[in-house]
């Protein structure tokens, strides 16, 4: 029996030591790894391609993935939502307009080792093997990481300790691995999103943002972006494609009121106040939580502040490069409009219209209205504009050749020039310079809602915030007399909030009564 015991001990020594040494230590399988592994290793073994874990090829979820392909089903876009769309190919805004002609620089961001993703259904091992998994995964990789001289993506450094400690040391993504690219987008730290910066890696400024400060929630991007096979729910307003979504989740909406973060809260009792309550059918979240962006963190020597103009025809030369002329503004009002998730953004060859409400062209609009369908709610988003080259004749936007522009020359007529070029057409051809504008979601800088979150006054007491009757739809829908003589003589109410709250709260009619649209979720009663 003693010796029974011994054999077992023995033989459970030697499957841990077995362990140990393969895995090169109880919590870290990459541990044996060297940098020569990088990529091969990964692809070949079993580990990532699924065929002794669950038989699905992990290489292949990131492969078709938005975040390596920047092109994907685009079904909520209004603009071609049949069509691919992204930034590789057609998606066009107004910053740095479009990809073309610009791998180079653009691509430095790509989570691939330097060549342009193919779009196939069955990639070849060559092609998975541009997959860069370290840029996600190791984040002093990704800091490190550049555009080296034969165009591959990687760290310029040939230390052998420091290469061969990427792959050894492999982590799920944190927030700088995330953020070095996100709060970079449009060519500057901070520029593009208005809530995003770099300050948002490690800021401990809990009035910077609530959720992503280290005195705050300190939480990971995916605590809200949750990853499935690689792909990502969650978009802005202006970003084309969709990574994942179901029928749960069909516009791949990141969602505060949940068992985890604030329960109930998007419900008719969540709140304590009886007043937002009422509001949370229609009313975002962000609406009253981001009442300000472009922030700047209180622990940074940097500026957080965002662009809200940019101009094509000027360039000014810093960092070793040119770059087109920009004006950028700290603590922002938002603008504010309907959405329901959908958005109607420009594409490459389109052609361009004048939007009549600003008297510029759009790249990127959200679509919605105050009678939309429930599911529709009032969001705040950044507005910006652009000056960016057009086509005389048709209006087209042209794609100018930005490698031209921030590595050549910085002149922008011989950048427009190769953009008609690229684009297909003669480096003759007409053109002029149009201003561009774009409405963009803002979800990130949430405040602290002891001390700044918005107040009934701030929307309903004048139109500083917002012109709830002059732009968002709830004027009248006739003359006060007449609307009034629907039930009595015309009255006059002592202020707005009596009489509104006479007439809903406690005789409980329905907004068409006075305006165009109706609740039907609060279950008032409808005209006859």
């Amino acid at each position: 029996m003693n010796k029974r015991l011994l054999f077992l001990a023995v033989m459970l020594v030697a499957m841990l030591a077995t362990f140990v040494n393969v895995a090169g230590g109880a919590t870290n399988p990459h541990a044996n790894l060297v940098w020569a592994d990088y990529p091969s290793k990964c692809l070949n073994d079993a580990c990532h391609t699924g065929t002794a874990k669950d038989h699905k090829s992990r290489y292949n979820d990131m492969y078709q993935g938005v975040h390596y392909q920047w092109l994907g089903d685009a079904k909520d876009n209004a603009n071609q939502p049949l069509v691919k769309q992204g930034k590789i190919s057609n998606s066009v805004n107004s910053y740095c307009v479009n990809i073309l002609g610009n791998w180079a620089v653009c691509g430095r961001c790509h989570a691939g080792r330097g060549a342009q993703p193919v779009a196939t259904t069955s990639p070849t091992d060559t092609q998975l093997a541009n997959i860069d998994c370290l840029m996600c995964h190791n984040e002093d990789y990704a800091a490190a990481r550049v555009r080296l001289s034969d165009g591959s993506m990687g760290p310029s450094t040939t230390d052998t300790a420091t290469l061969d400690g990427y792959v050894k040391n492999i982590t799920k993504p944190t927030r700088k691995n995330c953020i070095m690219c996100h709060a970079r987008a449009g060519g500057g730290d901070a520029l593009k999103r208005g809530t995003l910066a770099l300050a948002s890696i490690s800021t401990t400024d809990r009035g910077y943002d609530v959720h992503l400060s280290t005195t705050g929630a300190n939480l990971t991007c995916q605590a809200c972006h949750k990853f499935t096979g690689h792909k990502v729910i969650g978009k802005g307003s202006d970003i084309r494609q969709m990574d994942y979504s179901d029928a749960s989740n069909p516009h791949s909406e990141v969602t505060c009121s949940n068992s985890t973060c604030h329960p109930n809260k998007a419900s008719s009792t969540g709140h304590t106040t009886a007043a937002v309550n009422d509001h949370v059918a229609r009313v975002a979240c962000q609406t009253c939580h981001v009442p300000t962006y472009g922030k700047n963190a209180g622990d940074t020597a940097a500026s957080e502040a965002t662009e809200v103009h940019r101009t094509w025809k000027t360039s000014t030369f810093s960092g070793g490069q040119y770059h087109p002329s920009i004006i950028r503004q700290n603590d922002l009002m938002p603008k504010y409009k309907f959405w329901d998730r959908r958005n109607n953004s420009y594409l490459l060859h389109d052609l361009s219209t004048i939007d009549a409400a600003t008297g510029y062209r759009p790249t990127s609009r959200p679509v919605g209205s105050v009678d939309g369908a429930l599911g529709t709610k009032l969001y705040p988003f950044k507005y910006k504009t652009a000056e960016q080259p057009m086509v005389t004749a048709d209006k087209k936007l042209i794609a100018l050749d930005t490698y031209e522009f921030l590595v050549v020359s910085g002149d922008a007529t011989r950048s427009v020039e190769k953009g008609l070029v690229n684009m297909g057409l003669a480096s003759t051809t007409a053109w002029e310079w149009a201003i561009t504008d774009t409405y963009q979601l803002l979800n990130h800088q949430v405040s602290p809602t002891a001390t700044r979150v918005l107040q009934c006054n701030d929307c309903h007491a004048n139109t500083t915030r917002m012109n709830l009757v002059g732009e968002l739809g709830y004027n009248l829908k006739n003359t006060k007399p007449i609307i009034c003589s629907q039930c009595h003589v015309d009255r006059n109410w002592p202020n707005y909030e009596e009489g509104h709250y006479l007439h809903t709260d406690i005789q409980n009619w329905d907004c068409s009564w006075c305006h165009t649209y109706s609740r039907p979720e609060k279950g008032g009663i409808m005209p006859q």
